[in-house]
């Protein structure tokens, strides 16, 4: 099955749009190759909505990022959900669009949060027929993100790489391959990125998140809160190293700073991309 990242675009880097920095993305300069865009927040989208989204695709490629699908929910998806979301990402035609590999509602329940999916054979089977369908709906390419989980579902055969791999190859999807979900979860569980990584098929990893989160308890906590930490620069070189990686996003949600401190990470990320000649 031909991959996702055959034939996609080299966007660079970019950052995760937020309303605060605005005025900055549209100054001479603001560092940026790309934009992320969640795109549940321009469903059903207001007048005013629409034209900063007008705005915002007139000056970037924007690539939206789903929160809400629920890839893993064995019920299947929920049918006005797709809707909303195959009508954003068509209209858009961007080169390719993100989703989790995640749990967000179960039973007609809303979870409230990203919930991980059993890595074990019945779990990829679910994902699987759910990103089928979706596929069906929405002919733009489709990455996967990788999340953060607080504990490891009963009844998982398979490591985390390995489990992704398989439904890459099943589905011929990319993998949204986040930095700092992955330091997060080798730290508060022990893991060891590296068999992560060497389970990914290199030719599948498209894009990259990165950021910093804080500390509560003795584990780490993906807030998207402060500046990316030493180690995940280390883990980022590594991961630039070994595959061939299209574009990189710089997330960030709580505790914004001064939009210079977002340009001064994604000048050093594309300085590490072009050790590797991954953009110029």
């Amino acid at each position: 099955m031909k991959t996702a990242a055959q034939d996609l675009p080299c966007l660079g880097v970019g950052l995760g749009f937020r309303d605060r920095y605005s005025t900055d993305l549209f100054s001479d300069d603001p560092g940026v190759d790309f934009l992320e865009i969640t795109a549940d927040h321009f469903f059903e989208a207001s007048d005013s909505k629409q034209r900063q989204l007008e705005l915002l695709r007139d000056r970037f490629t924007l690539i939206p990022h789903g929160l809400d699908l629920s890839l893993g929910s064995a019920e299947g998806l929920d049918a006005e959900y797709l809707s909303q979301l195959a009508n954003l990402v068509n209209a858009l035609n961007p080169p390719w669009w993100s989703e989790h590999i995640a749990c967000t509602r179960a039973g007609g329940i809303q979870i409230g949060h990203l919930s991980p999916v059993p890595f074990n054979e019945k779990g990829r089977q679910v994902v699987v027929q759910n990103i089928h369908r979706v596929q069906e709906q929405i002919p733009v390419p489709l990455i996967l993100e990788n999340i953060t989980y607080d504990v490891t579902l009963p009844g998982g055969s398979e490591v985390e790489g390995e489990f992704l791999a398989r439904i890459m190859e099943e589905t011929g999807c990319g993998l949204l391959l986040d930095i700092t979900n992955l330091y997060t979860n080798t730290v508060n569980h022990g893991l060891d990125a590296t068999v992560f990584l060497n389970a990914l098929p290199a030719e599948h990893v498209v894009q990259l998140h990165f950021t910093g989160g804080h500390e509560a308890n003795g584990r780490l906590v993906d807030s998207h809160s402060r500046a990316t930490p030493e180690p995940v620069w280390d883990l980022m070189a590594t991961v630039l190293q070994q595959f061939p990686v299209k574009g990189i996003i710089l997330e960030r949600d709580e505790n914004l700073p001064p939009y210079e401190e977002l340009r001064a990470e994604m000048h050093r990320a594309r300085q590490l991309g072009r050790t590797w000649n991954r953009w110029s």
